[in-house]
């Protein structure tokens, strides 16, 4: 999906009515928006009699506006006692409001008022993409997908059960209603779906006709004759519902990644079973004292970028749900500063800033006066600010979203998974002896490079990557408001010292070492000289730190998803035609950035599970799966191009 800056809406009133005067509509009926919303919407698709007893119900809003018709939706299935136990509502919107214009809007509906207050409470930052939140205890999912509707709906992976169509009128909004747009709505549509909107155009009926749909007149609302309703009846067979049907699994590995994905599995109703090796959570990649929380940046806001966005904004919300950053578990919200390396590095952060425009509260650009002031180091050239950015202790995290699962987690801890075995319906996990560990239908492996131990999953390419941190005396460095990073990276301070690291290379050293502590120092130095260990009674110190081997794939990228079955021969050329091993996943090769990629991977695999929206678009999904590099592979003509070395810096 291409990159378009994002424009908010402008609020705007014609006789009394939100308007738009972009389109030079309004958004909802002048005979009242709520009851609209009620009539159309929810009465057109059938609601809430539709969603009682299911335990999951998806809604497809096709521009969300002022968000009027989620919160009438939302009302409803609070006061429905037989709601559907979750509902999703996926909304797609080019034009977003800001939050204090959301509540200038909803003001107008003072019994929405508390639901207005957690929606502004929970609102993202005004920036393109995909935009999970978490609403009503995590039972209320709310996808935001900001973006024009042509390039966001193919990206949209989900089996919707009700459709509200709600752009402006076909005349003021064509585009909204182009034949191309609507005859897409069938790919996502689940068995049974319904449809319902103001409109009854005869080209809007024709072109979902022509998707599938069944379309009927029903009476309009307010001086409006006549609405449509609609049922998915396509003459072909529609697709079958995703998901598993038992909801168990084992997870292997009590690090960050293994510890959200228990949280977000568990959240969600199953029982897991968690087995690691040592007799506490994070004791390997994740046993730093402190870990980064920072999102990436690109001028063309490539891949990673939009992903990492995505993982940034919620991780940071999850972290809010579980009680929030140094208070739930240790760290600060301080705010973390990217260093540019040189004048021509300068350059291009600034410019990237101003031609992204993304707002202020997700990244400023700093110049170089700025930045000497907040760093004491006036030959500095600059950075990038997220202001939302972080510091954690990823072993206080895990604890945190281990205990957020509550009886629903059973910990296998001091038992090391050597062994994995397909039998009487479940994969079974038993150590060296042979001693069943555990076992469940489904089994993650989140336990970094020793994923690669099993005969299943010994193909996949990833690469151990030794990282050296320093940890120097509080008082040994000039007081930061904020983590620094550029050559290397300082945290404020965690236990009474600051972290400064890490080192990046493929020697299996697990013991500390003096060049790599000598080489974090020089770094230091060059960020902060008046740090410089030349000039300040460090060099002569006996440094403490810490080992640590992180699992980087061959493209730096994480793997999220169902692993590959490399024993089995691939007969096609796209990803979906790659064998799988079923019941098994892996939430690996995070690398240094952990914190950036636990939160989204493990709900991003929690959502594969469950035949749920994704969270993200379906081609950065793609991006993720364990898959690609044995389809490489396939590709090349040979398995040990998957194999690609991980190199040095």
């Amino acid at each position: 999906m291409s990159f378009h800056r994002l424009i908010p809406a402008t609020l705007s009133f014609a006789d009394g009515v939100p308007y738009a005067p972009a389109f030079g509509d309004v958004y909802h009926s002048a005979d009242g928006g709520l009851a609209q919303a009620r009539h159309v919407f929810l009465g057109g698709n059938r609601l809430p009699e539709r969603w009682r007893g299911a335990r999951r119900f998806v809604i497809l809003e096709t521009g969300f506006g002022l968000g009027l018709n989620f919160l009438a939706t939302w009302d409803a299935w609070r006061r429905d006692p037989q709601r559907a136990q979750t509902l999703h509502y996926v909304a797609i919107e080019k034009h977003p409001f800001h939050a204090a214009d959301l509540e200038r809007l909803h003001a107008l509906w003072p019994e929405l008022a508390p639901l207005s207050a957690a929606l502004r409470s929970a609102w993202p930052p005004l920036m393109p993409g995909f935009h999970r939140l978490l609403l009503d205890g995590g039972q209320v999912v709310l996808t935001l997908v900001f973006g024009d509707i042509a390039d966001c709906l193919p990206q949209i992976d989900a089996a919707v059960d009700a459709f509200y169509l709600d752009g402006f009128a076909p005349g003021k909004n064509p585009d909204m209603w182009a034949p191309q747009v609507l005859t897409r709505l069938n790919r996502v549509a689940a068995p049974h779906a319904t449809l319902a909107t103001y409109t009854v155009a005869a080209p809007v009926r024709q072109a979902l006709a022509q998707a599938g749909f069944a379309c009927e007149k029903r009476p309009g609302f307010g001086r409006k004759r006549d609405m449509l309703s609609a049922q998915f009846a396509p003459r072909w067979q529609p697709r079958a519902p995703r998901g598993v049907a038992e909801r168990h699994a084992v997870v292997i590995g009590a690090g960050v990644a293994g510890s959200a994905a228990c949280q977000r599995l568990a959240t969600r109703g199953w029982q897991v079973t968690l087995i690691e090796r040592h007799e506490r959570p994070a004791r390997e990649a994740s046993g730093n004292l402190a870990g980064i929380m920072m999102p990436l940046m690109s001028r063309d806001d490539n891949q990673a970028s939009r992903l990492a966005r995505a993982a940034f904004l919620f991780g940071l919300r999850l972290w809010r749900e579980l009680g929030g950053i140094g208070q739930a578990f240790a760290g600060e919200a301080c705010g973390v500063l990217q260093l540019a390396a040189d004048a021509e590095q300068a350059q291009l952060q600034r410019a990237t800033v101003e031609e992204l425009g993304f707002p202020g509260e997700f990244i400023r650009w700093l110049d170089a006066a700025e930045v000497g002031t907040l760093t004491g180091n006036p030959q500095l050239h600059g950075g990038w600010l997220f202001p939302q950015g972080a510091w954690v202790t990823p072993a206080s995290l895990c604890e945190a979203l281990l205990a957020a699962c509550g009886e629903r987690l059973r910990r296998r801890f001091a038992h090391d998974a050597a062994q994995l075995a397909f039998e009487d319906g479940a994969w079974q996990v038993r150590d060296a002896g042979g001693g069943l560990i555990a076992q469940a239908p489904v089994v993650i492996f989140a336990n970094g490079t020793n994923t690669t131990a099993f005969p299943q999953t010994r193909e996949l390419p990833v690469t151990p990557i030794r990282g050296q941190v320093t940890h120097l005396p509080a008082s040994a460095l000039p007081a930061l408001p904020l983590v620094l990073c550029g050559e290397c990276y300082v945290t404020r301070p965690v236990q009474g010292v600051c972290c400064v690291g890490a080192t990046y290379n493929t020697a299996p050293d697990p013991q500390l070492r003096r060049d790599s502590q000598e080489k974090n120092l020089a770094r230091l130095a060059q960020m902060l000289p008046q740090a410089n260990p030349q000039e300040r009674p460090l060099a002569g110190r006996d440094l403490t730190g810490r080992v640590g081997f992180r699992c980087v794939s061959a493209d730096r990228m994480p793997l999220v998803g169902a692993l590959p079955d490399h024993a089995a021969p691939i007969a096609g050329s796209r990803l979906r035609d790659v064998p799988r091993l079923p019941g098994v996943y892996g939430l690996l090769a995070y690398g240094s950035r952990g914190m950036l990629w636990s939160s989204l991977a493990a709900e991003l695999l929690a959502s594969m599970l469950e035949g749920e929206p994704l969270p993200v678009e379906a081609e950065l999904a793609l991006t993720l799966d364990p898959a690609r590099f044995a389809l490489k592979a396939h590709r090349r003509g040979g398995a040990n191009a998957a194999k690609e070395e991980c190199k040095e810096e």
